[in-house]
């Protein structure tokens, strides 16, 4: 495979991540987070992406709804786009 096969293919799994989490509240948030920003990253953000997709779903809702503080390792930076990306949906 090319590479840009190789990060096509990448894009389309980490989207189809976002939208089947398992909880129906983080579909909600990642989902259209990814549908919205994933065709414009690259390798490096797909990696703080998948890094943030990693974590379990009942404490990232937390962090997402800013009712706990994230642990040390998050990567906040990357967790305020996805925060504030939410934001914005919901005020619409």
């Amino acid at each position: 495979m090319a590479a840009g096969e190789d990060i096509a293919i990448r894009r389309k799994r980490l989207r189809y991540r976002a939208w089947h989490r398992g909880t129906k509240e983080m579909d909600l948030v990642l989902g259209p987070f990814c549908d919205a920003h994933v065709e414009r990253f690259d390798d490096a953000m797909l990696d703080r992406l998948e890094a943030l997709m990693n974590e379990e779903d009942p404490p990232l809702l937390k962090w997402v709804m800013q009712q706990e503080e994230p642990p040390p390792h998050v990567d906040r930076a990357f967790l305020e786009l996805v925060v504030s990306d939410h934001q914005a949906r919901i005020e619409r």
